[in-house]
């Protein structure tokens, strides 16, 4: 059984001077009273009061010959107006880092700039924050409180914006809240106010609470730091507790774990920790004892069987439950294993990990002869040979697989063998802007990065990045040896830019350009493909100097031209919708893709001085195809021709379209829907 204790629990610096002013105050022989408490912990307030230091709740219930200490939270600007009009002799001992949140709020008012801050708005530090604003502030406590704020409040989203936090507000939530701020206000000055031992105490709450069986968080119920430092290890560790003193600790609890964290928080004093401490030490000594006479006991019992007996017994699956799995060991006693001591996986179920009439080895963690019962555990003889499995892993570069189990703070932790193994983020995806979550319940291949022990403390870490790089690398020379022009891949696209998209074929990537995403003219390639679709492409072109590859993606079958000529002959009648009005004439969509040109002298049965005349862009008319040139790609149209012969000049006939008449066309702008300069 070990104890590891973390190395910053207890007073933070500004919580220790504060309560070193009003001991120097009380040591001088001074009355000495609080504005509030002077910490969030009534066992150091009460032992404060006994050497005769009050608190009180405002200004005027302290006595005029008294020292009034301002508490490590400080105050209002109001609050401390009245002090100096009262006369009272007064100590300041807010926190310097919360009395640098004051300067920067009272700066954004003195600008006249809207202040948001992250924190508890009932916390007299929030309090005494909003107390230091002369012009606007808002207060939120998590992500979905900003994004209701912001959505609400009167701040141009262009506008400057000052955002601070709390000095104990949680950096995770901290994370997200700066997310969504920076999308919603592009000119914000963000400051990270969160004291940097908060920061430092939850990441190593969250190491210890993550390799411990229990955890013991001590601390008033009342103080906020305390609070979040629950709320952390309770997500790492099921069995966490917060206790405020000693006297709260369950013991049987202590005596059952394997493996105890303990952190507390800023306002916890160090006797509370020791006391704490000391307490599970006498327990842990006293199970020690009992759990030798009961192995003296169990190798009695196993001798007199003529049957070998350690640590590890093996037993065979009699039942399973939901919350238990009961085996027969071979004694008198009857076995059974917690859900919890099956697996390290928290979402694996008990009848995924054993099936009845398995033979499993277990380790006995408990035996209770007044009951008749063993407790064993599944996970812990399978983490102990999943470790020294891992140990010799780790000198090589084996690959292997587990399954994520969960996203922890700075990466994901991979079940392997029953062991805990934490990748990083850096080295959780391929690329940096992938999610996390996305991986949960995956199985995904890894290389270790370290596997090593001090103590009872193991760190093992992976990185699946590792793989992928080295499959991609793989993927990469398979596609060099066997691509050519014209063969078809399936791809994923990954970016999209205003000239295209970039798709990935396996490792090497590929552009589309946006004029051959689609026959009718697009404005931006994410009209037809969006980030993540799987599309069906073709090389058009390979440049072996700098290892581009242009992408075709149009379908040939939807060629405008090819259905024109198919589906639309010469003589066909269409139904012409003008799209551009020229000297010579007008154009007119024949079909998606398709303009065709109604030369001046083919709109009328009579001369005309000016197409605009007759026709107006927007007008859909009756027309028919009279010539097509499939190598120019051009389609000359005639409404005349539709017209009755009695009403047609004699003199003249319908004339096709002449070269010196209209100007050179390029392809890509007469097969699209805009009208051409020039004809």
């Amino acid at each position: 059984m070990s104890i590891n204790v973390a190395k910053t629990a207890g007073f933070c610096f500004g919580v220790n001077r504060a309560v070193d002013i009003v001991y120097d105050l009380l040591d001088k022989g001074d009355k000495v009273c609080t504005l509030g408490p002077i910490i969030h912990n009534m066992e150091m307030v009460r032992e404060l009061e006994e050497r005769g230091c009050t608190a009180v709740d405002r200004v005027e219930d302290c006595p005029k010959d008294t020292t009034i200490v301002i508490r490590s939270h400080g105050v209002p600007m109001s609050v401390m107006e009245i002090i100096s009009e009262s006369g009272l002799k007064c100590v300041d001992a807010t926190c310097p880092f919360v009395k640098k949140i004051h300067k920067l709020v009272q700066e954004a008012g003195s600008e006249n700039i809207p202040v948001l801050i992250a924190g508890n708005k009932n916390h007299p530090e929030i309090r005494g924050i909003v107390g230091h604003c002369s012009g606007a502030c808002y207060t939120f406590n998590n992500n979905e409180e900003l994004l209701e704020l912001t959505s609400n409040i009167p701040i141009e989203k262009n506008n400057p914006v000052y955002i601070v936090a709390q000095t104990t507000f949680s950096q995770k939530e901290w994370k997200k809240c700066l997310k969504t701020a920076k999308k919603v206000y592009t000119n914000a000055k963000i400051f990270d106010t969160i004291c940097k031992a908060t920061s430092e105490r939850q990441e190593e709450a969250d190491l210890i609470s993550g390799n411990s069986d229990l955890m013991i968080v001590i601390g008033d119920r009342h103080s906020s730091n305390t609070a979040k430092l629950f709320d952390i290890c309770k997500s790492r560790c099921p069995e966490t507790y917060l206790i405020e003193t000693a006297k709260e600790l369950d013991k049987d609890l202590v005596s059952k774990s394997r493996s105890i964290g303990v952190t507390a928080g800023a306002s916890t004093p160090a006797r509370i920790i020791k006391e704490v401490l000391d307490t599970m030490s006498e327990e842990i000594k006293s199970s020690e004892t009992v759990n030798e006479t009961e192995s003296f006991e169990a190798m009695l019992e196993e001798s007199l069987k003529n049957l070998n007996t350690n640590e590890r017994v093996k037993g065979v699956v009699v039942s399973i439950a939901p919350n238990e799995v009961i085996v027969d060991v071979g004694r008198k006693q009857s076995g059974f294993i917690p859900a919890d001591e099956l697996s390290n996986d928290p979402t694996a179920k008990p009848e995924d990990v054993v099936k009845v009439g398995d033979e499993v080895e277990l380790l006995i963690m408990k035996t209770n002869d007044v009951e008749g019962t063993i407790m064993l555990s599944k996970r812990r003889v399978d983490a102990q040979k999943g470790w020294e499995e891992l140990q010799q892993l780790a000198e090589g570069q084996t690959v292997l697989t587990g399954k994520v189990a969960s996203v922890v703070k700075g990466g994901v932790i991979v079940i392997y063998n029953d062991n805990r193994v934490f990748i990083p983020a850096s080295q959780a995806t391929a690329s940096r802007d992938e999610s996390l979550d996305d991986l949960v319940g995956k199985e995904v291949q890894f290389k270790l990065l370290e596997a090593s022990q001090k103590g009872r403390m193991r760190r093992i870490v992976g990185s699946i990045r590792a793989v992928l790089r080295e499959q991609r690398a793989a993927q990469r020379a398979t596609f060099w040896e066997t691509c050519e022009v014209g063969k078809h891949y399936k791809g994923v696209v990954k970016s999209i830019t205003s000239y295209g998209a970039f798709v990935d074929l396996g490792g090497v990537f590929g552009m589309i350009h946006i004029s051959e995403l689609s026959w009718t003219h697009i404005k931006n390639p994410s009209e037809v493909v969006n980030i993540g679709d799987e599309v069906d492409v073709y090389i058009k072109d390979i440049n072996e100097e700098t290892k581009k590859i242009s992408l075709g993606y149009k379908d040939p079958d939807a060629n405008p031209w090819e259905i024109l000529r198919r589906d639309f002959p010469v003589d066909t009648v269409v139904d012409a919708t003008i799209v551009g009005i020229t000297t010579f004439g007008a154009f007119a969509n024949v079909i998606p893709g398709i303009d065709g040109l109604i030369h001046i002298s083919q709109i009328a049965n009579k001369r005309i001085d000016k197409p605009e005349d007759i026709l107006t862009v927007g007008e859909t008319v009756k027309a028919k195809i009279i010539a097509i040139d499939f190598d120019k790609k051009r389609v000359s149209l005639s409404i005349r021709a539709l017209l009755p012969e009695s009403e047609a000049p004699k003199a003249e006939a319908p004339a096709p379209v002449v070269e010196e008449e209209v100007a050179p066309v390029e392809e890509e702008v007469v097969a699209s829907t805009e009208t051409p300069a020039a004809e």
